[in-house]
């Protein structure tokens, strides 16, 4: 075996000596001087700049309202806080998904009811969830995996039927839709994360979406400690009262993330372009490659690809994906995995009894996914890196 196949954690040069991550930040020039501008202003946070940049994410999706909070979770939080869940309450979420999607339910004293996702998409089984809606369940989260929209023509008919408020966790898929509607326009409450790895970033930060103006100013009173104004508000009018009319969280998002963000929104359709221009790259690299299977793509929507999530054909590989995720570490290339499923988390296996079996499909994926490095600022070359780090680790552990 010469030098060059030989696996870099088998001692061989890897494909890469400088690490590619899967995520990054795109931070250029203008980011930097709109953060300076908000430094040299006298708003650092509750400034204008906030307002500012919930109408324009308002006007981007085509929300009613848009409610700017302090990352991915808080909104997720205060969603859940304005769909009025508490005790006794379930909810139904989807076991392929980062843990905030449930424990935002848990906050509020509700009970996360686990329902299994399409084996060849990872989007919530529409079809295992309407098993599993009880007369306690008050609401569904949707989680749009990786960026893909899930199926709300069969979505929003359903929680209709039943009476139930759709949280849609969009926090991978800003710049996604629909049937030509807007990902942020489909769930009676949708929910965006900014951190540095999601479509545009504000360091930490976060955002809801909806058309009810009165789950919009819930949401307002929520972030700020369940006080009805802010710090601006009472200055404009002279005043210095407040009261608190609700129990909330200091959730709040300054003016100087809310600047970066502002900032950033104006190139998200290019990077979203570009992130759909690397998924065609491997898609057509992959093709013809048995052992790795893409996630299926619908065609009635487009994709933000957030991640680009591969499953192993392990049965054509003589090693597990463990063995396969250090090698191509090796390599340098920073693949990851994601998720663990939530129900088999220990918190959840402990406090509610999940466990092993409950959702079958997500469980085997769990056993055969990663997630390669995908964002706006990789190259042609830096993709043709990880597919050729992926036919040299594969071909060294083929059948």
């Amino acid at each position: 075996m010469t030098d060059r196949a030989r696996l870099a954690i088998n001692g061989g040069a890897p494909v890469r000596t400088q690490p590619l991550p899967y995520g990054h930040q795109s931070i250029d020039e203008t980011d930097i001087h709109a953060l300076v501008e908000v430094l040299k202003s006298d708003w650092l946070t509750t400034g204008p700049t906030v307002p500012a940049f919930e109408s324009a994410l308002a006007e981007y999706l085509g929300a009613g309202h848009a409610v700017a909070v302090a990352n991915g979770t808080a909104a997720l939080h205060a969603a859940v806080h304005a769909a009025e869940i508490g005790p006794g309450d379930e909810v139904l979420v989807p076991a392929m998904t980062f843990a905030a999607s449930a424990n935002a339910v848990v906050y509020e004293g509700g009970t996360p009811v686990f329902v299994d996702v399409e084996a060849e998409t990872l989007l919530i089984d529409v079809a295992q969830l309407e098993q599993r809606i009880t007369p306690r369940t008050k609401a569904i989260v949707t989680v749009d995996y990786a960026g893909q929209p899930c199926n709300y023509e069969v979505l929003i008919p359903l929680a209709n039927k039943h009476n139930l408020i759709l949280i849609a966790d969009a926090c991978h898929a800003l710049g996604a839709d629909y049937q030509e509607r807007k990902v942020g326009t489909l769930g009676d409450l949708s929910t965006f994360s900014f951190h540095p790895v999601k479509p545009i970033t504000t360091g930490e930060g976060g955002l809801i979406a909806t058309d009810n103006e009165r789950l919009a100013q819930k949401m307002r009173v929520f972030r700020n400690h369940g006080i009805t104004t802010d710090h601006r508000q009472r200055a404009e009018v002279g005043s210095w009262f407040y009261e608190m009319t609700d129990l909330g969280y200091n959730y709040r998002l300054s003016d100087l993330q809310c600047a970066l963000g502002l900032n950033q929104l104006r190139r998200l359709n290019d990077w979203t372009i570009r992130r759909q221009a690397i998924a065609h790259i491997y898609d057509e690299a992959f093709a013809g490659e048995p052992a790795v299977q893409p996630l299926t793509k619908y065609a009635d929507r487009s994709h933000a690809y957030h991640l680009y999530v591969i499953r192993l054909n392990l049965e054509r590989l003589t090693a597990d994906r463990s063995a396969i995720f250090a090698a191509l570490r090796a390599e340098g290339i920073g693949a990851n995995v994601h998720y663990i499923p939530v129900h088999l988390h220990p918190y959840y296996r402990q406090n509610f009894k999940t466990g092993p079996g409950l959702c079958p499909n997500a469980e085997s994926a769990y056993e055969r996914i990663l997630s390669l490095p995908i964002f706006p600022g990789m190259t042609d070359r830096d993709a043709r890196d990880v597919i050729s780090a992926i036919e040299k680790v594969l071909s060294n552990f083929k059948r």
